[in-house]
């Protein structure tokens, strides 16, 4: 049985080389050691030294397929574009800074061959800041109620799944991927191992505020959720304001000369224009995606390939 093992890459020049070798080693010792590996290249902004790498182990290991883009695109988008060109029945994916160590994929295929389609790792303690780690937990919070995600399986970068799976996640051509999301769409049969989390070998992570806020808001495109908690909102302060209206006409009738509060008036109408204005920004965050998905704009645009045969790129296309 062949392994496909997908990692996109990013300023990875200094780890990629290592975490590729030393991965081929367990898979080995796991006897699994027919493997090959898809490196995307997601436009690192280091000068062509990532792509030099890939490049070079490209023409040294003939399992070893690159694929570079020519903008970035993003995490998801880019292990998107790798899913197109894996061969493998098990595919499994990895990130480039040996955080998602090799050591652990035995812990992993162990609940795996169980026959589970996905499995994920997870990280008990993660070697993340603090904010970081809130700020995963509330992405946790948020999926479990969004995509119907079980309670008990938690999620990471760091995932095995079988070839059926990917075959049906990749005929998602929108521009928003949030791979969990085209998982679960195809199966529930679907596990989470807890495993060790690694320090990063070099550097730290190329995640911004606004990077992970963006990836956050991609599970808007796999659920309607947030739409009917605004019409509920909605629906409810209504409510709370028709009540307000006619206990406040009431007790002018009792006492005449109860006077109206101007400061309370205004802070009513602040706080209901701006619930208005979110809710309106939501709706229009659906239909600006719904637009671009019209237009299609591109999950990823590949610049050019190496170890990859031309009939097996015209096969996916």
């Amino acid at each position: 049985m062949l392994y496909s093992v997908i990692i996109p890459c990013y300023n990875s020049s200094q780890t990629i080389e290592h975490v590729v070798s030393m991965t081929r080693d367990e898979m080995v010792r796991l006897g699994r050691g027919d493997v090959e590996f898809v490196l995307v290249n997601d436009c690192s902004p280091d000068g062509g030294k990532t792509l030099a790498v890939l490049k070079e182990m490209a023409a040294q290991y003939p399992d070893v397929k690159v694929v570079s883009l020519a903008k970035n695109s993003g995490q998801h988008n880019a292990l998107m574009a790798a899913l197109h060109f894996v061969k493998g029945e098990v595919i499994i994916g990895m990130d480039d800074d040996g955080q998602t160590h090799p050591s652990q994929l035995g812990k992993m295929f162990e609940t795996f061959d169980h026959g589970y389609d996905l499995v994920y790792g997870y990280y008990p303690n993660k070697k993340h800041s603090f904010l970081r780690n809130l700020g995963s937990r509330f992405n946790d919070l948020t999926v479990n109620a969004m995509i119907q995600k079980p309670k008990d399986v938690r999620t990471s970068s760091y995932f095995i799944v079988r070839r059926f799976v990917r075959d049906y996640a990749v005929q998602y051509t929108g521009p928003y991927t949030y791979l969990l999301g085209l998982f679960m769409r195809c199966t529930k049969n679907i596990a989470s191992m807890p495993i060790q989390h690694f320090e990063r070998e070099v550097g730290e992570s190329n995640y911004t505020l606004k990077s992970l806020i963006g990836l956050w808001s991609d599970i808007i495109g796999f659920s309607v959720i947030p739409l009917r908690v605004a019409s509920f909102t909605g629906f409810f302060f209504a409510a709370v304001g028709i009540i307000f209206a006619i206990t406040i006409v009431i007790r002018k009738l009792v006492d005449p000369t109860l006077s109206m509060g101007w400061p309370s008036l205004m802070c009513a109408i602040t706080f209901f224009f701006g619930l208005t204005f979110l809710f309106l920004g939501m709706i229009g965050e659906y239909v600006g995606r719904l637009f671009l998905s019209m237009n299609k704009e591109p999950q990823y645009v590949i610049r050019e390939t190496y170890n990859i045969e031309e009939t097996e790129d015209a096969e996916d296309d």
